[in-house]
């Protein structure tokens, strides 16, 4: 079955924001492959919309580093490097360490409830063992702690890094050992946040990023 038959049309009036968004989902989950031609005529159809839109976005996720533009043949998903990683990771890591620390100074009671639903939909996924729906709350709660920071600069900075960064994830399966860990990295990173300790969860989410990457490099290391 060709894997872009599933895809939905796009509807929305947003039409460059949803397209960016879709075409970024799609290279980040593999739909897209990496080093694949992106085949713009087939996705015009099944996302029901023109080439102009479509080159815009390509353009735009171009500009993301998660695509290759190569003149008059089109575009093609960047594939990932470990030397990409090597760079990406620390630098997230950085990032989300310093909006640890900011969202604990910053974070309101409205924005705390939201991450506590999103870590207890990620328990109940990971308890369900649905990988997709775990990936998905865990996003959320890395993307509410950098809007509890209440940094803009900081944000755009980690959104630039992060489509990159999400990518390897989906390559590498985690084993359940890992897995485990990962959602005891998370309770500490709740911990923390609710206790305002903003030195403490810095610590932890660099650690958690580190331990990211040391699954996705044992990945690229073994299928090298």
């Amino acid at each position: 079955m060709n894997r872009l038959d599933k895809i939905r049309s796009i509807n929305r009036p947003t039409l460059h924001e949803e397209l960016v968004e879709r075409l970024q989902q799609m290279i980040v989950e593999g739909t897209l492959a990496a080093g694949a031609k992106v085949p713009e005529r087939e996705l015009c159809e099944k996302l029901n919309v023109s080439r102009t839109p479509m080159r815009e976005a390509l353009k735009v996720l171009a500009a993301d580093g998660l695509l290759i533009l190569e003149p008059n043949r089109g575009a093609r998903v960047r594939p990932i490097t470990l030397h990409e990683l090597e760079e990406a990771f620390p630098l997230m890591g950085a990032l989300e360490a310093l909006a640890g620390e900011l969202a604990c100074q910053h974070i309101t009671a409205a924005q705390l409830k939201q991450l506590r639903r999103s870590h207890e939909l990620m328990l109940g996924c990971f308890e369900t063992q649905d990988l997709q729906g775990y990936f998905k709350h865990n996003q959320r709660i890395h993307e509410l702690i950098m809007q509890a920071a209440g940094n803009e600069t900081l944000v755009q900075t980690y959104r630039s890094l992060a489509s990159r960064v999400r990518r390897s994830r989906y390559l590498a399966n985690m084993s359940a050992e890992r897995w485990q860990q990962a959602v005891n990295e998370h309770e500490d990173i709740l911990d923390a946040i609710e206790a305002r300790d903003g030195e403490r969860l810095g610590a932890i989410l660099k650690l958690h990023l580190a331990n990211k990457f040391s699954t996705v490099r044992e990945w690229l290391d073994t299928h090298a």
